[in-house]
């Protein structure tokens, strides 16, 4: 069984759980196989079946079922989960949502429970609407507040120092309601993009708005101490809808920020509600969560459910002629199963969250690998078929897993506040109050060797970084086996594939491919928005989607999608125009090199005499000495020792400095070199100067960045916006507000 794991995972899916989710000893040795990991996992989660009266022999089954779907990568569940079962740590949810009340306790006290979650390795979602406005009189000293947005500075501030042991980072979600009194300096509080840099931001968005902006009129600010009208010098405050709405559209078209939550149509479908208020989501915006609620996630690579090869029945206006499901209806009862036991087996970062989550039992099943699904059955992502099929698969997973989870109501009891819910009027024993959430797979879908979530291609093919500094083509897999199939898989056509965004640019490759093998940009944003729909129609919580615009689009196709998104049911919805965001490197390979000349550069000679700076720098291989002397007021070049480390620790030092330095003299900015060296890892990463040293390229660049570097390039191992991997300098790719690595498996979230 172990061989057979091993066999089925692609040589970067074994490099991403080496890197990040596979135990380690004391020393940092890594001391399981990825079958090893499985196997971990699944016994874990199966023991919880001791809760409920199962024999020995009936836990060794369900760990048996636990461990082959995962082995056979046809469910994964959250990271969390892969990282932390039957581990130290123990907690195994990757969504959290906690309320920000008030006063100054309150406030202080949200930020401490999310450090701890953070440090868990979970995400956290806050709603800043109950924070009185900028301004606003303080009764007990007589001061003025200074408003949400300060205080979510101090919230990014607290993440950025909350580290957690190389796996995951934190991150958040702030959500304000749009009839906030500080909506506006929210909207544009990321304008400069390296300010709240640890923050996705959602506006709010109510029926009462979309009926102002439908009737191009005012609505009504709410004072949020009282929920009544907020009230000024001139009477009750109101704002033309229609300039609130240009707004979030302008930033949204200018950096994918902020996106839109219908928070009124995701309480109406809330099943608490009205008895609980959803106020917020997750950082990525699928989970709607009441106060303290929290959520474990899992995914089902639907690829591995396409009957192959296609049977002769196989009819593509009958596209579910294609999928194997009666095995998917299997594997979505086991899913069900795991997920419910992950509830009794986690260790939860504090008391109210563990109360609420046994209290709500929400889980969140989901898919991944619909585009590769869609691509074995021959159907384009835009066509009507496609459409037709993601409405029935989703269906059958929501329907299966309903009857699963009303089945073990049966067995084990329905969740406990299931009597202030619809199924209770509606009279339907559950165990769970949420079964299903379409999640962002980035990392998961690296191990599962599958497409993202229900997400089209990015691109068929990538440039990637390997360790040596040399640059290899990874291709799709699919799209390789038919290349080589036909005869025309070759180095030089899979170069010209990675340097495109779609394969529609490049003649030598097959229409019938051209059709479907499409990326993100081949799909219109209307496109997008209708798939995200289909999907949202048979889904208990939210739709993880990014919609992807080309970077000519306008600011009024960006107004016009979220709009349709309204009408056609969404819950959310998140834009991303191609290369709005600074520094951004294209998906195929091609990098903006901005200042950087693609003619011969000129080196500057050095003077006889420079001054510089020398620092010293605590590594995991001693103290580091940096001297970086400037030119004109700029760093010219670096020099950097190491001590008593060995020779080859010494060269290789002095080999970086070189290379720095001949960049520098090229006339490359430093900021660049920066994106490159911040985050390397290394076998020995210490912690020094109140924060962590990965590596000895990473130390240089730390002092380099103190005294030279701009403040865009000061956010260390966790990126900047744009999509330069800083832990091996590969391509990023933004999902639902989130970088991830294709190489790495590197996240921002």
């Amino acid at each position: 069984m172990s061989q057979g794991t091993e066999s089925r995972l692609t040589q970067n899916a074994l490099s991403v759980l080496r890197r990040r989710y596979l135990a380690r000893d004391d020393q940092g040795e890594i001391v399981e196989t990825p079958h090893q990991m499985f196997a971990r996992v699944a016994g874990f989660i199966a023991d919880a079946d001791r809760n409920y009266g199962a024999t020995d022999e009936e836990v060794g089954r369900t760990r048996e079922a636990f461990l082959q779907s995962m082995s056979r990568l046809e469910f994964l569940p959250n990271s969390p989960t892969l990282m932390n079962a039957a581990r130290p740590l123990g907690q195994l949810s990757a969504c959290f949502v906690l309320p920000v009340g008030d006063s100054m306790e309150e406030i202080f006290q949200a930020i401490k429970d999310a450090a701890l979650i953070h440090k868990s390795g979970g995400g956290t979602g806050f709603s800043f609407s109950r924070l009185r406005p900028r301004n606003s009189v303080v009764a007990s000293t007589r001061g003025v507040a200074s408003g949400p947005i300060s205080f979510m500075r101090v919230f990014n501030s607290a993440t950025e120092a909350v580290k957690q042991g190389g796996t995951r980072r934190g991150a958040n979600m702030g959500i304000l309601r749009v009839d906030h009194p500080d909506i506006k300096e929210f909207i544009t509080c990321k304008d400069d993009v390296s300010e709240i840099t640890n923050f996705n931001i959602s506006v709010g968005i109510t029926d009462a708005f979309m009926s102002a902006l439908e009737s191009d009129s005012t609505y009504e600010l709410k004072d949020p101490r009282s929920g009544e009208a907020y009230l000024t010098e001139e009477g009750p405050a109101r704002l033309p809808a229609a300039e609130v709405f240009d707004m979030i559209v302008q930033r949204a078209w200018q950096t994918g920020e902020p996106g839109i939550v219908f928070l009124d149509r995701m309480n109406r479908l809330n099943p608490t509600f009205p008895h609980e208020t959803v106020e917020a989501t997750n950082p990525c915006g699928e989970q709607p969560l009441p106060a303290f609620d929290s959520c474990n996630l899992g995914s089902i690579n639907v690829s591995r459910f396409a009957k192959l090869p296609r049977p002769d029945d196989f009819d593509p206006a009958r596209p579910e002629t294609g999928v194997d499901w009666e095995r998917l209806g299997q594997t979505v009862r086991m899913a069900v199963h795991f997920l419910d036991n992950v509830i009794d087996q986690n260790r939860y970062p504090i008391e109210e969250i563990a109360e609420q989550t046994r209290s709500n039992r929400r889980i969140g099943l989901g898919v991944m690998g619909w585009a590769d699904m869609l691509t074995r059955l021959g159907l384009p992502y835009n066509s009507d078929s496609a459409y037709d099929l993601g409405r029935q698969l989703m269906s059958f997973v929501q329907n299966e897993g309903h009857k699963h989870s009303s089945e073990l109501a049966k067995n084990r009891g329905k969740f406990p506040s299931w009597e202030n819910s619809r199924y209770a009027e509606e009279n339907i024993a559950m165990r769970n109050a949420t079964v299903t959430t379409i999640a962002p797979t980035g990392t998961l879908s690296i191990i599962a060797g599958c497409s993202s979530g229900i997400e089209p291609y990015y691109a068929v093919a990538f440039e990637r970084n390997v360790m040596d500094g040399t640059r290899l083509v990874e291709t799709n897999p699919l799209f390789e086996a038919i290349a080589r199939e036909r005869g025309i898989f070759g180095e030089e056509l899979m170069r010209e594939i990675a340097q495109v965004r779609s394969l529609s640019e490049l003649e030598n490759v097959p229409d019938d491919l051209k059709e479907i093998f499409l990326t993100a940009a081949d799909i219109s944003p209307d496109e997008h928005i209708k798939m995200q729909s289909v999907f949202q129609e048979n889904c208990d919580s939210s739709v993880s989607k990014t919609i992807n615009f080309p970077e000519a689009a306008t600011s009024e196709e960006v107004r016009l999608a979220f709009r349709l998104a309204y009408d056609r049911g969404c819950k959310g919805v998140t834009v991303y125009r191609d290369n709005s965001r600074p520094d951004q490197v294209l998906s195929s390979g091609q990098a903006d090199r901005g200042e950087i000349p693609d003619a011969p550069l000129k080196v500057a000679e050095r003077p006889s005499s420079l001054t510089g700076i020398t620092e010293k720098i605590r590594t995991g291989y001693g103290n580091l000495y940096v001297t970086v002397n400037t030119l004109e007021g700029r760093p010219f070049e670096v020099f950097a020792q190491i001590g008593k480390s060995g020779y080859t620790t010494m060269a290789d030092t002095e080999a970086i400095c070189r290379l720095i330095s001949l960049s520098l003299r090229s006339g490359v900015p430093v900021d660049q070199v920066l994106r490159q060296l911040r985050g390397i890892g290394g076998a020995s990463p210490v912690f020094s100067n109140g924060g962590k040293v990965s590596s000895i390229p990473d130390a240089i660049a730390q002092v380099l960045q103190r005294h030279f570097g701009s403040p865009e390039t000061d956010s260390g191992p966790q990126g900047h916006a744009g999509e330069i991997c800083p832990e091996c300098s590969s391509l990023m790719i933004l999902e639902s507000g989130c970088f991830y690595c294709t190489s790495c498996g590197y996240s921002n979230c």
